[in-house]
């Protein structure tokens, strides 16, 4: 038994102890895997005795190296956050992936060239002449340094890019610091869910075990999805006014009080252009390649949100 498991195929997790790297870690649990879990946090989302544990600073090129040696498949969901605001404060936009630590990874691989899936975003796919903030633009740049390794042969670069990601993380109840979670924990404090457009922006909202088992699922497709850039979400966006709604719903059900009132208010200076536009995501192509579905309703997914604030 013990020399089959050292046959088994080596994952590393990049970024192991964040929202969507919890969920994901979760999806990898029961499968036929070594797992190593990297992360520059002490808390993780297993014990050190289930899988090998890296507590690293990816911006240190020697813990890179560390992290991927040896690896046959690399997740790549690590962001280099600089402080714990929550979802779009002033200067949130500066949180961004270093294109370094990408590099690093590309040039520390050994031997048969990994499988490396990598965390972008749906705004990375905005059309020609939208203004883009400095967190999309890293992530462009980053696509295209993944590209350029896996034409060089140096690895097999798969991009996803995920729409908004919501929900409840299992093993750790996480609700991360998107704007579902920041609106219910206003509902949960009393306050106004506040837009600063009027409710009918349209989002799709996918919810975070669904995104943790597309990355999961693109690990087992290299052949089909290597070079490319796939989008990620339901295919169902929904308007963020009845989202709020929605969620102001939940959380009075929750705490006995009257749902707060949705409001709209003036926008900060600091908003972006994204702020006021639909996005909306066709899923069909990594569907049909990796042989995935997005499988929680949104009702579902926002009512886990509201039970984990309430707990």
């Amino acid at each position: 038994m013990l020399s089959s498991a050292k046959n088994r195929p080596l994952v590393t997790v990049l970024g192991a102890s964040g929202f969507l790297g919890a969920a994901v870690t979760a999806e990898l649990i029961d499968l036929p895997v070594r797992l190593r879990l990297v992360s520059h946090e002490r808390r993780l989302p297993l014990p050190a005795s289930s899988a090998e544990v890296h507590l690293a600073d990816l911006t240190d090129p020697r813990a890179v190296r560390d992290a991927v040696d040896g690896a046959d498949t690399i997740i790549h969901l690590a962001a280099q956050l600089p402080d714990e605001r929550s979802w779009r404060d002033p200067g949130s936009d500066s949180a961004r992936l270093s294109t370094g630590l990408l590099d690093t990874l590309v040039r520390s691989v050994r031997g048969r060239p990994p499988i490396v899936v990598f965390a972008s975003t749906v705004q990375a796919s905005a059309p020609a002449g939208l203004p883009l903030n400095d967190y999309v633009r890293e992530k462009i740049a980053a696509e295209q340094l993944l590209g350029e390794a896996t034409r060089n042969g140096a690895v097999r670069g798969i991009v996803l890019r995920p729409a908004t990601v919501y929900g409840r993380t299992p093993i750790t109840g996480a609700t991360g610091r998107g704007v579902v979670a920041a609106m219910a924990r206003r509902a949960f404090a009393d306050e106004p869910i506040t837009m600063w457009h009027d409710g009918t922006v349209e989002r799709d909202l996918v919810h975070v075990t669904d995104a943790a088992r597309a990355f999961v699922a693109a690990t087992r497709a290299p052949e089909a999805l290597s070079g490319g850039r796939w989008p990620v979400g339901t295919g169902r966006p929904a308007r963020l006014g009845e989202v709020f709604r929605t969620l102001a719903e939940l959380v009075a059900a929750r705490t006995g009080r009257p749902a707060v009132p949705v409001v709209t208010v003036p926008p900060p200076d600091w908003a972006d252009a994204t702020d006021f536009g639909n996005v909306h995501v066709d899923p069909s192509s990594f569907a049909a390649a990796a042989g995935w579905q997005p499988l929680v309703r949104l009702h579902d997914g926002l009512a886990g949100v509201a039970d984990a604030l309430s707990s």
